[in-house]
């Protein structure tokens, strides 16, 4: 039986009803709300102009307040949250909040079409920041999803800065999560529309009960690829089956030498997991990993399902040793994340199978590991080449080697002839340059607008060279030495 989906909204709950499974929240939002504030720029989640901020309650009953890309979110997937709009931010008085305060005494905004998606970006950190000061990084890393083409970033920074020197207007939390809760449900759910159903199971068992009966269905979760399915290349999707109210699919937690991270949990929960682990290997990519909003919303597990030869996951995955955890009727399956991809979007994936968890494991002693991403723009940018290392070393000898490249193929894989031109011989710059020509032998990499593939090669054998300055034996080169961007931060902060 069809259920309307149900989510607070401007200080009501609002049932979607009647509208497609596939209908984004944008254009409910404009079209059925008439709430115009937020605006349509690229409609894939790359100029942030509608940039909404959704509140929900985790696996444990806390709120969290994410700020989402609206043009590829489907509002099917809103049940049981709370959406807000720059239309809210207004006071009752008819005051501007701080935010938005700050951005008329900073200049912050020209021709304001993409100035609400600004606005509710920063609220979004200013929730979070709970009205302190926020330091300039996380203000890039807050702004990553806005594209601004006439004020300039430097006023709306100015404004980020402002906004927390002006006087602080507080956010019921309390109020929000008590609304929230009477708003969920103990049992999945279903709402059917215009011929197609988008399913919410609530338990694993219920997810893997509706994958073995409807096969042929999308599995969704985060809908920051599936999103531009609809929008962009104007696919039928037929059912779907939602991942994201599945909340055994959303933890985190060690496993014997593995920390194992839910197909559900979001890529920026996951990535600030990793960084915890893995501080300086993964710091920089998680930071120019697409965008804050997009991290909010993907999760890893559909990176890694998904199976992309240009995500950035999927080689440091592969170098590190990673495993993918695989759900059906027949039980549980666990293969090592390369065997999983056997051809260009082809998958060791049956049918009434789900990606139910990635596997990454604990740091290890005497291994060097590191993972380099090539693209034309620092953040919010597709990867011509991705690289990932890890050694395990005893001294100046190399026990073992794993290489493994994004880009570079149909899918992400290693390079074996690079590999074993290196294992068991020691880690200098004769053996390098072996191991950087049979990287011609390993991929033949193609051409297309991010890359040429004789571009691709140089730089695939470059970064293996690099690597080798920040881990040979003798005077190693620190991360300073061989990143800009870690050089401009040091003269900055000097």
């Amino acid at each position: 039986m069809s259920e309307p989906i149900r989510f607070y909204f401007r200080g009501a709950v609002r049932e979607f009803a009647g509208g497609a499974p596939t209908r984004t929240v944008l254009q409910h939002l404009r079209e059925d709300l008439h709430c115009t504030g937020t605006k349509e720029g690229c409609a894939e989640g790359d100029c942030g102009a509608c940039t909404v901020v959704v509140g929900s309650l985790n696996p444990a009953g806390q709120l969290e307040m994410k700020a989402v890309n609206s043009c590829i979110q489907f509002a099917p997937t809103l049940d049981g949250k709370a959406l807000f709009t720059v239309e809210d931010l207004q006071q009752q008085d008819g005051a501007l909040h701080p935010v938005q305060q700050a951005m008329v005494e900073c200049h912050g905004s020209q021709c304001g079409f993409c100035t609400p998606g600004f606005v509710m970006s920063l609220w979004g950190m200013y929730l979070d920041k709970n009205g302190e000061p926020a330091q300039r990084r996380e203000i890039d890393d807050c702004l990553s999803g806005n594209l601004c083409r006439c004020t300039g970033y430097r006023p709306i920074i100015d404004a980020a800065h402002r906004m927390t020197e002006l006087p602080a207007v507080a956010f019921d939390r309390a109020a929000l999560t008590t609304q929230l809760q009477a708003l969920q449900r103990d049992a999945g759910s279903s709402y059917t529309a215009h011929g197609r159903t988008f399913y919410a199971p609530r338990t694993l068992a219920e997810l893997v009960a509706l994958r073995a009966a409807h096969p042929q269905a999308t599995l969704l979760a985060g809908s920051t690829d599936i999103g531009l399915w609809v929008t962009k290349q104007l696919r039928e999707l037929g059912d779907i089956i939602y991942l994201g109210h599945v909340a055994a699919l959303q933890t985190v937690e060690e496993v014997r030498d593995m920390l194992e991270i839910g197909a559900g949990v979001s890529l920026e929960h996951a990535y600030n997991a990793l960084c915890e682990l893995y501080p300086t290997q993964l710091g920089e990519l998680r930071q120019r990993f697409a965008s804050l909003p997009i991290r909010n919303a993907g999760t890893l597990g559909g990176n890694v399902a998904n199976g992309s030869p240009i995500g950035d996951s999927m080689p440091w995955l592969i170098a590190v040793g990673s495993e993918v955890v695989l759900q059906g009727p027949a039980g549980q399956r666990v293969l090592p994340l390369e065997a999983f991809y056997l051809d260009y979007q082809k998958k060791d994936l049956q049918p009434d199978e789900i990606v139910a968890a990635v596997r990454v494991p604990l740091p290890r002693e005497n291994v060097q590991f590191r993972t380099y991403k090539l693209a034309k723009r620092f953040d919010q940018d597709i990867s011509a080449v991705c690289a990932a290392f890890a050694f395990t070393l005893d001294g100046d000898q190399i026990i073992d080697a794993r290489i493994a490249y994004g880009g570079m193929a149909a899918t992400p894989r290693r390079a074996p002839r690079a590999e074993s031109a290196l294992t068991g011989l020691r880690w200098n710059e004769a053996n390098l340059r072996v191991a950087m020509d049979m990287l011609a032998q390993d991929f033949k990499p193609l051409s297309d607008m991010r890359a040429s593939g004789t571009y691709r090669m140089q730089t695939a054998q470059n970064l293996l060279r690099r690597f080798w300055f920040e881990t040979r034996p003798d005077a190693p080169l620190g991360n300073e030495s061989v990143n800009a961007f870690a050089f401009k931060d040091a003269r900055e902060s000097a």
